[in-house]
């Protein structure tokens, strides 16, 4: 069962939204390079609001994951101040259930 989980939401500047979603689309081959990294979702919740859920089994997935590349490459992108209207915020959640099949 995956225990931990990461939320990270995004709001992209006007007329940014379709170069946040191609970042978030070209993270993939990132993310499937992460054995800790169990699953990975990029949504768009609205217009410009878009965000990143993913899970892991352990803390040391999760920690691995956020030094990795796609953290770095969102963090790059935050401070360049190109894509977001600001500073995306990372929330640790603990996951009470799941259903995975």
């Amino acid at each position: 069962m995956t225990k931990f989980a990461l939320y990270v939401p995004l709001e992209a500047k006007p007329g940014k939204e379709q170069e946040v979603a191609e970042f978030l689309r070209s993270a993939i081959p990132l993310v499937n390079a992460e054995p800790g990294t169990i699953s990975w979702y990029a949504i768009q919740e609205g217009p410009s609001s878009f965000a990143i859920f993913d899970t892991f089994e352990d803390e040391d997935g999760r920690d691995a994951h956020l030094n990795g590349q796609v953290a770095a490459a969102l963090m790059a992108k935050a401070q360049a101040g190109d894509l977001f209207a600001k500073m995306p915020q990372i929330h640790k959640l603990s996951i009470l259930a799941d259903k995975m099949s």
